[in-house]
């Protein structure tokens, strides 16, 4: 299979971590429901591909979304690599109820996900924009107890479809209180895919200003308007080490219509080998598993990398 021509650029981190979302972001708006020994497979392949965490499921009410209802199905079908541990399998939580679930099932890294905005947390959440940190507290606290990981997401980074623009200040506001009720990563998402790359860094520098280290950031970029790419690359040129990502560009989100898929893996893979920055992943593998997810959905991958491939480019 062809491969990028590696050409280094300096200043870049030589080593990032991929943070594979699909199944759980890349299969949550799905129209039917996902059989959850797919699942399962789904998961174990991403693992075999070199994916260093796997983010699997969602532990909410299963009316909220009905597509990842089997959460705890999908563990026990997966029990032996939690068990093992080298991999991280983390799952969304929201609430106290969520986490004990997760514990139940043995889980060692969870989510908490916000948002920078007033009327998405109503949407998502049933919370205001400051409701929502009275909501996380007691969860973070008792998963920080129980000597689990906490990663908190912050949606709407970038705009919203109902408020239009989002002040910076006010997204690096809510970033700092997650940060103090005790996540240890921040992942900023641009949930409906408005951002563009002088947006991305200069979110990045106001964190920065205020504090708040690069190295416990990640970004999350959904590929809406065609800039998901370009947002990494200027992430990568800021230094941010850690990259959310789907599997073959699948994904989006259940209470915002226009967010569509998010960054596909194998195009981030493509971009970072070129630069000579490792990832630690298989791409042969893991657009062999996009394929064979495409198959199980019954259409082709988003993913322009794995499209290429798939009509024999690399030839």
């Amino acid at each position: 299979m062809r491969a990028p021509q590696t050409v280094p650029e300096a200043g870049l981190p030589g080593r990032v971590t991929i943070y594979e979302v699909g199944p759980r972001d890349g299969l949550q708006n799905e129209k039917t429901v996902v059989p959850v020994a797919v699942k399962a497979e789904f998961v174990r392949r991403l693992v075999a591909a070199g994916l260093p965490v796997v983010e699997a499921t969602s532990f909410v009410r299963p009316g909220w979304v009905p597509q990842l209802a089997d959460a705890a199905e999908l563990a026990d079908e997966i029990a032996d690599l939690i068990h093992d541990g080298r991999v991280p399998l983390p799952v969304l939580v929201p609430n106290e109820r969520g986490l004990e679930r997760a514990l139940d099932k043995g889980l060692r890294h969870v989510a908490i996900f916000g948002s920078a905005t007033e009327t998405f947390a109503r949407r998502n959440l049933n919370r205001g924009l400051d409701e929502q940190f009275a909501m996380f507290e007691p969860t973070v606290a008792r998963a920080r107890e129980a000597g689990v990981d906490v990663r908190a997401y912050v949606s709407m980074c970038f705009g919203d479809p109902w408020e239009g623009d989002v002040p910076i200040d006010r997204v690096v506001d809510v970033g700092k209180r997650l940060f103090d009720l005790g996540a240890s990563q921040l992942s900023l998402g641009d949930t409906i895919g408005v951002g563009t790359p002088g947006h991305v860094t200069a979110l990045l520098r106001a964190f920065a200003d205020a504090g708040l280290p690069v190295d416990r950031l990640a970004v999350h970029f959904h590929d809406t308007y065609g800039q998901a790419l370009a947002n990494a690359y200027a992430a990568l040129r800021a230094g941010v080490t850690t990259f959310d990502a789907s599997a073959g560009g699948l994904g989006g989100c259940p209470y915002a219509e226009s967010a569509t898929g998010n960054l596909a893996t194998e195009d981030l893979v493509w971009m970072l080998h070129g630069l000579g920055v490792e990832s630690g992943v298989d791409l042969e593998t893991l657009v062999s598993t996009s394929n064979w997810m495409a198959g199980r959905l019954g259409r082709p991958s988003p993913s322009r990398v794995v499209a290429a491939l798939a009509r024999g480019s690399d030839k």
